[in-house]
């Protein structure tokens, strides 16, 4: 006779799972796709469980804005502003690059929840320690980012992936005409002739000016 071992158990259900699960099907068909009935089916339960850990659906996405905002790496208010500030944005960039729903959902929330009030008040706390005015924190906070979601949109809708030769592979493919586009067609050409260009290291160049702006006016609080 054939025996059976004991039936594996599964893994309690808390919101934790719940919101993973929800970040699951997020990641597979974008933020249209998340729905209780989805995320049950994800997580082989059914969707009348999950109304004992999640109020409703508006709660779930409540929950997966706080799941996004929490992976990204914050500052000590006592940390160097400039190191802060630059670790923060390349963190944010990271984590909303490997979820491309993400920027969508956070800036739809119609109210702010507690990790994104305290990401924000650290991020604030260490410019303002660091010497900056409450309006030229304000300023910084919103030009770094609007680049990083910015730069993150933009090369989730390149028409390649960055690295490996992939840029100048395309440029080769899209390389205009140089009688009726010269400076476009020079500006290419001088880009690739090394063969080192690559589109991902526009985020740093592009942060590090913004950054340095910021150390101009700061310095000329002095």
């Amino acid at each position: 006779m054939r025996k059976y071992g004991p039936v594996p158990k599964r893994p309690p259900l808390t919101a934790q799972r719940i919101i993973e699960a929800a970040a699951a099907v997020a990641d597979d068909g974008g933020l249209a796709a998340v729905s209780m009935r989805n995320v049950a089916k994800e997580l082989k339960v059914e969707a009348m469980s999950l109304y004992h850990h999640v109020a409703d659906k508006e709660s779930l996405l409540d929950g997966l804005a706080d799941w996004i905002v929490v992976q990204i790496e914050l500052p000590e208010v006592t940390d160097p502003w400039r190191a802060a500030m630059s670790a923060r944005a390349h963190s944010a960039h990271d984590v909303l690059s490997a979820h491309p729903w993400a920027i969508t959902l956070i800036e739809s929330r119609p109210a702010p929840g507690l990790p994104l009030l305290r990401h924000h008040d650290r991020i604030v706390g260490c410019l303002l320690e660091s010497g900056f005015s409450a309006a030229l924190a304000t300023h910084a906070f919103s030009a770094i980012d609007a680049y990083v979601y910015g730069f993150t949109l933009s090369e989730a809708n390149l028409p390649f992936t960055p690295g490996d030769g992939a840029e100048e592979a395309f440029a080769s493919d899209v390389a205009p005409a140089a009688d009726e586009f010269p400076y476009l067609a020079r500006s290419l050409g001088e880009l690739m002739e090394t063969g080192t260009y690559s589109y991902a290291a526009e985020f740093d160049y592009g942060l590090d000016l913004i950054l340095d702006g910021f150390v101009t006016r700061l310095a000329a609080r002095s």
